[in-house]
């Protein structure tokens, strides 16, 4: 998969989770992660960089991206983000 179809989401808002919610984007415009977070300043460069690392392992190239964080392990961040892109492309 290297393109969205549609929107879709992935996530809640409850604690340890995180809600990422992907929207296809123009050619040539890249990853665009809008992330909020109450751990922002301590984690919130490694949970982008994450982020983007899976959309990149799964071929998206474009999309723009909104998270929103509870408290996620790296493990349900990919997940929920893989499940997104599943979503995504139907």
């Amino acid at each position: 998969m290297s393109k969205l179809l549609k929107a879709a989401q992935a996530g809640t808002v409850e604690s340890s989770d995180i809600l990422i919610s992907l929207m296809p984007a123009e050619a040539a415009t890249g990853i665009q992660v809008e992330l909020v977070s109450p751990t922002l300043q301590q984690y919130g460069k490694h949970i982008k960089n994450l982020i983007i690392e899976t959309l990149v392992f799964h071929g998206i190239e474009d999309v723009q991206v909104y998270a929103n964080d509870k408290g996620a392990l790296d493990c349900t961040i990919k997940a929920r983000v893989k499940t997104a892109l599943e979503r995504a492309g139907e």
